[in-house]
């Protein structure tokens, strides 16, 4: 059996389309540099740069300012790795309590829209503030007092509405004939919806919910404005004492290193789905 071998006409348009990706990616590594260095030439001419780099970019106050700004966004990284899981069960069950047609149960998917409606429509720094000085201040047995632990509950009722409706949006998707395939089969509401319908209205939602958590990772640092002592609050100690910006530019990075990677594999997430759909 004679072994396969490319044809010249597949072999030159390989060839083709490996020299028009090389100047391709020629140009773009080009135009990127020129403006960058136009950028950069830009920002230091001003007139103010001398004051600024003093101000924002002083190495003696990064090197002072990082471990504890890092000691800080550990707490930051805590506050996200707990309220991704809660939001993540909160998220779940409101979009199920919605997803509910039976009469008996409006007053539950009543409450769930309810919920979304409310927690969707405040700004989240509004929702760390009502529950960090809110709930304390009702002197109720059992309220937690960590300003962390408040913190996280005020992230989880904010972005658990965002999330549901991911969820449901997901649930949504899910052609009706599977639901009928499986209930043919014999299955009931809460099987049809654990082995059919979640399953892949879970696979659907991936990209959307990364990008969730990506912005999730960021608010992290809004509970500085109730006291924990996270990444933020730790530069704003530094600022507060040296007249100097800089540890906000150590917090900054901090949090650049971490969602690029996230944002980057949302981002490979999201094509790979469009490439099984055959977009």
């Amino acid at each position: 059996m004679s072994e396969w071998v490319k044809s010249e006409r597949q072999v030159e348009r390989e060839r083709t389309r490996r020299t028009h990706a090389r100047r391709s990616a020629s140009i773009a590594t080009a135009s990127t540099i020129v403006f960058l260095v136009l950028v950069v030439w830009g920002v230091t001419n001003s007139p103010g740069w001398p004051r600024v780099r003093e101000t924002f970019f002083d190495g003696g106050q990064f090197a002072l300012a990082l471990p504890d700004v890092l000691r800080g966004f550990l707490l930051n990284i805590k506050i996200f790795l707990i309220a991704e899981v809660l939001i993540l069960v909160v998220g779940l069950l409101v979009a199920l309590a919605r997803s509910i047609k039976t009469p008996a149960f409006f007053p539950i998917r009543a409450l769930a829209t309810l919920y979304t409606d409310v927690f969707r429509g405040v700004p989240t720094i509004l929702v760390i503030y009502l529950v960090g000085f809110g709930l304390p201040a009702l002197r109720l047995q059992g309220i937690p007092s960590d300003l962390a632990t408040l913190g996280i509950i005020a992230l989880t009722l904010s972005y658990g509405a965002y999330v549901a409706e991911v969820f449901r949006a997901g649930i949504e998707t899910v052609h009706p004939s599977q639901v009928a395939a499986a209930r043919s089969l014999g299955l009931g509401h809460i099987k049809t919806m654990r082995f059919v319908v979640l399953p892949q209205a879970t696979r659907r939602v991936v990209p959307p919910l990364l990008n969730d958590f990506v912005s999730l990772q960021k608010d992290t640092a809004l509970v500085a404005t109730i006291g924990p002592m996270e990444a933020l609050r730790q530069a704003q100690i530094h600022a507060a004492s040296t007249f100097n910006y800089t540890s906000y530019l150590a917090s900054a990075l901090l949090f650049i290193l971490l969602t690029i990677p996230m944002a980057r594999l949302t981002d490979h997430l999201a094509a790979r789905t469009r490439r099984r759909r055959g977009a």
